[in-house]
Formats: structure tokens, sequence, C-alpha cells
């Protein structure tokens, strides 16, 4: 049998998701046509630098490495709680580049966010343009060529529907701050996540209609690449790892947590600040060792976050200048995130 630990959290890629265990009796997804993964020499080029940095240098704790096989097994969504700069964000492209999962669909929510905003996108006033006489040029056989082509043509899966196509290895996605979402977001998203299907009603529609068929190409999120959607459903095959993350700014219904592996980031120690700092900058020299001092001294006063560490430990290594004005510089980068314990009620 696979051992069921197959994220390592050590960064280096491999293929231990192809010995992944079967998923449980009621997590088995069926979908199809199978779509293939995309191409590993694709992936780091699809990744800005900075995401790709900090897949490379993210630390990962013991907890967190179970936590996230946990997910990978039990295909569920993985609910990541923290504080700012916890790297929680970071976990999602640290394990799509171990597993080699292909670039990390990434979808930012705000208040406004929508399930269907996650799924695809459709533009009616597009379509109706092309629909005008003479949008197609002088073919008469347009429409005959491709019966869908009227809707097809017009709509673009969203990183969520994305993630959920058949395909033979799991997508990783990345859904940021879900705290941020209206109150019927969480509800709306367990339904598509643990049934790992949904419906594309402009499709299924127009697929009734269609003389020569009822399949449509559709783009992906991503690429421009299309896909094949049959009768307008989409079903997974592999269930995606699903990062959701949270600042803990909210509660969600307890329906939601129980169908979420639950891992919760705390601030790095001493220990864990030396081994993230020896990741991004090298060994940390006694400037360093000091400033990590200072910050974990200022962090049990008020909210910090480790990515104003690095930034204080870079600049004061590369500005020419003395001990006193390089403790200067360092306090102003590592300014506490919340008004009140800056002392700055504006």
């Amino acid at each position: 049998m696979p051992h069921w630990s197959v994220y390592t959290g050590n960064s280096e890629p491999h293929e231990g998701i192809e010995q992944l265990p079967a998923p449980p009796p009621w997590r088995k997804f069926d979908g199809g046509p199978s779509v293939p993964p995309p191409r590993d020499e694709d992936d780091e080029a699809a990744v800005s630098p900075d995401r790709l940095h900090r897949a490379r240098t993210y630390v990962a704790t013991p907890e967190t490495v179970q936590l996230v096989n946990a997910a990978l097994c039990l295909r569920r969504p993985l609910l990541v709680t923290g504080p700012p700069g916890t790297g929680k964000s970071s976990l999602a492209y640290a394990v799509a580049r171990e597993l080699r999962l292909g670039p990390v669909l990434r979808w930012n929510i705000t208040s406004r966010s929508t399930l269907s905003d996650g799924l695809y996108q459709y533009d009616p006033l597009s379509r109706l343009y092309a629909a005008r006489p003479g949008a197609n040029g002088d073919d008469p056989n347009h429409a005959a060529r491709r019966p869908l082509d009227s809707v097809e043509d017009h709509l673009r899966l969203g990183p969520l529907g994305t993630a959920l196509l058949p395909y033979g290895r799991p997508r990783a996605l990345l859904v940021d701050e879900i705290d941020k979402s209206d109150l019927d977001l969480p509800n709306d998203l367990l339904n598509v996540l643990e049934e790992g299907q949904y419906e594309i009603p402009e499709l299924v529609r127009a697929g009734r209609y269609a003389p020569a068929g009822d399949t449509a190409q559709v783009l992906a999120d991503g690429t421009d690449t299309s896909v094949t959607i049959v009768r307008g459903r989409v079903r997974c095959r592999a269930f995606p790892f699903v990062v959701l993350t949270t600042n803990g700014e909210r509660e969600f219904p307890p329906a939601f947590l129980r169908r979420c592996v639950q891992l919760k980031l705390r601030r790095p120690d001493r220990d864990q600040l030396t081994e993230i700092v020896r990741a991004h900058l090298g060994d940390p020299d006694d400037r360093a060792v000091s400033l990590i001092q200072d910050f974990l001294a200022r962090a049990g006063s008020g909210e910090l976050a480790t990515d104003q560490l690095l930034n204080a430990i870079y600049l004061t290594g590369v500005a020419a200048l003395d001990a006193e004005s390089r403790e200067e510089l360092a306090e102003q980068l590592m300014p506490y995130l919340s008004a009140a314990a800056d002392g700055d009620g504006f």
C-alpha cells in the first residue's frame, strides 16, 4: 500500500502524488472525459518570481506537513487559519511545487465574490454583439459548423471551475481570505466541494437545441487552452488540493468546518524564524540574530508579520549605515499592524 504521507515539506519537487492512497469510498469521483495536467516545464514559467521564491523557501512545521497530507488523502479542503504574514498563501505554492501539481489556481475573495465568479464567467453582451448580422463575416455556415458557438465562445472557466475539471492528478486551488466573503459563500462552496461537480446552465440549455451534439469547448482559467465539457456538466476525477485561507476574523458554519481539514498557523518561534531567515537570506549573522530577538520582543506587545522582519534584515544589510541608524531603520520597517498597538488611533 502506498505511504499516506506524500508531501514532505522539503521543497524538492518529486512524483510522490502518484503514490497517494486511494480515496475513501465516500470521496471517489469519476468525472470525464479526462483532462491532461499542465506540463511540468511550464509550471515555474507560469508563477511570478515572488511566488516561486516563496514556494522554494517555505518552511513547513511537522503539524503543517501532517495536515496537508491528511487533506490530500481524505480529498478534503484545507482551511488554514493564522495571523497575516504566517505563510498561509505560500503553503499552496509550496505544496504545488513539491508535488508537481501545476500552476496554482488562485481565487482572491472580496465581499462581492459569489460562487459563480469562481466557477465561470459568461459575457452575454459580447454574445449579443457577435449575433448581429455580419459579425461573423459572410460565412453562411458559421453557425452550422459550431452549434454551441453562440454560448461557448463567451464563457471562460474560473479558478474553482478549472480546478474541478476531470484532471488525472489533482490541481492546486488557493481560495484566499475567505473570511472577507459574504455570509452565503462558505455554504455555497460547501455544496460544490462536497459533490466535486457543477453545472453551467447556459451550456445545459444550449445543448438541448444543438443539432450536432452536446459538447462544448471552453477556455480554462489561466490558459488559452480549451477543454471539452459534455452536456454542460463538470465533475472532477482527482479531487483538487484546495487551500482556503482565513485570518480568523469570523466564524464559519459547523457544516462547513466539519468538511474541512483545519490547520491553525501560529507565530513562528525563535528557531522557526531562524530557519525562515536562512531559507530566504542565508545563514543569519550577528545583526540578523539581533533583529530576530528584537522582533520577538516587539511581537509580544502587538501584531507583526514575518515579512517585516525579512525586509528589515535585508535592507539593514545592504544599507551602509552605522549601528544606531540601522536600529532606527529596522524599527521603522517593523511597525505594529494594528493601530491600537502602535498607539495611533487614526
